[in-house]
This record gives structure tokens, C-alpha cells and sequence, in this order.
């Protein structure tokens, strides 16, 4: 619409957000039932249960790690991973408290594997919440280093400062950048294009807008 000049992007990151939140809440669901089985220890149906999870265990690791390869590209690939991978930890530690409840009787294990889990998963969780606050707060995606950008537009023939520059994400997988270029060149187009050429081609940015300056202007107080 007229007032989404960047489209639906920021929905992405939005959406990596709530998958964070969402596994942080989980995370809070079980270290709960956790502790309650610590201080309640109940019989548990230890064969049953082995089986079970045992079949979740194998059904979300293959689904996790269908995620797996392109995880590190996008944000909410990594909160599907990461889903998966926390069921399938669960799944797991629920497999290996089935069998020492079944050849010990010790049922507080449920409870204490069940807080091991929870501490891995908030672990991965983490970076993923990290991650989606900063695109949030419209911070540089990983990956991307803002003094190697200005280094390399300063780098370019005939370019004498770089100021204003800014790196933000458009969505989990774009991201944009504006600068102001100063320079010393009679072709500006042509330094445009080498700009903008090297903000494609090695960072991998196409959503650019660059000012170019041949000196101070009176109505850039920053310049």
C-alpha cells in the first residue's frame, strides 16, 4: 500500500520474533511441569512412553534437520530448526528417563532431564531472540560488517569521505543501505554504478540509496 513504501519484510522479522518468544514460553512450560514432578514424583508408564517418544524423537529430528542447511540465511528457517530440534530433544530426553524409570524405579530423573533440556534449548534460543531484536531495531544483519562497507566505498577511486551510512535489514533474508559518497570525480554516474556494483556483488546488497557529494551542503548538518 501508499504507507508500506518497504512492503510486508519487517513481517518476517516480526515472525522471527514471535518464533523466539514462542520457544521461550515453551521453555517455561516444561522447566514448570518439570519442577512440579521434582517435588510430586509420579509412576510413570515407562514403556509406553519409550515408544512414543522414541517415534517423535526420529519423526522431528528428520524434520529439524531438513532445516538444517539453510538455517544460517534466514531467521525463521533457524526458529523452524530450532522448533523441531527442541521437540526432538524433548522427545529424547523423555526416551532416556522411560529407561532409567524402567530398569530403576527413579522417577525424579523425568524431572531433571527435563531441566537439562530446557537449559540447551534457551541456549539455542538465545541467538535466534538476539538476532530478531537487532533486525528489529533495524541494527546491521549478521554477516554484514559496517566499517568493511565503509572501508571498501572508501577505497573506491576518487572517494574522499563516507558519512551518514546506515545498514539495516528489510526483511530476515534483504537488507538495505544508504551513505553519503564524497568525491573527487568528473563521472559521477560511473561512480554510482561502482557503488552500487559493490554493494551487490560482495555484500550482497541491492536495495542501496546513495547521496553523492563533491563538498560540504548547507542543508546536511552532518556532512
Amino acid at each position: 500500500g501508499p504507507k508500506r513504501t518497504y512492503g510486508y519484510g519487517k513481517a518476517t522479522v516480526l515472525a522471527a520474533l514471535g518464533n523466539a518468544l514462542l520457544l521461550i514460553f515453551a521453555c517455561g512450560a516444561i522447566a514448570f511441569e518439570a519442577v512440579r514432578r521434582l517435588a510430586e514424583p509420579a509412576p510413570v508408564a515407562s514403556g509406553v512412553i519409550i515408544v512414543v517418544a522414541g517415534i517423535g524423537f526420529f519423526i522431528n529430528l528428520g524434520t529439524a534437520l531438513l532445516f538444517m542447511k539453510d538455517q544460517h540465511k534466514d531467521l525463521n528457517v533457524r526458529g523452524a530448526y530450532l522448533h523441531m530440534m527442541a521437540d526432538a530433544a524433548v522427545s529424547l530426553g523423555v526416551v532416556i528417563a522411560g529407561v532409567v524409570i524402567l530398569f530403576t524405579g527413579w522417577s525424579l530423573i523425568d524431572g531433571i532431564v527435563s531441566l537439562i533440556i530446557v537449559a540447551v534449548i534457551m541456549i539455542g534460543t538465545w541467538g535466534l531472540l538476539k538476532d530478531s531484536v537487532n533486525l528489529a531495531l533495524d541494527a546491521a544483519p549478521n554477516g554484514l560488517d559496517v566499517g568493511e562497507i565503509r572501508a571498501a566505498f572508501l577505497a573506491l577511486p576518487g572517494v574522499t569521505a563516507v558519512h551518514d551510512l546506515h545498514v539495516w535489514g528489510l526483511s530476515t533474508t534483504d537488507a538495505a543501505l544508504t551513505a553519503h559518497i564524497v568525491h573527487q570525480r568528473p563521472d559521477g554516474d560511473a561512480l554510482l554504478a561502482e557503488a552500487q556494483g559493490l554493494a551487490r556483488g560482495r555484500f550482497d546488497i541491492s536495495h542501496t540509496t546513495l547521496q553523492l557529494e563533491t563538498g560540504v551542503l548547507p542543508d546536511c548538518p552532518t556532512c
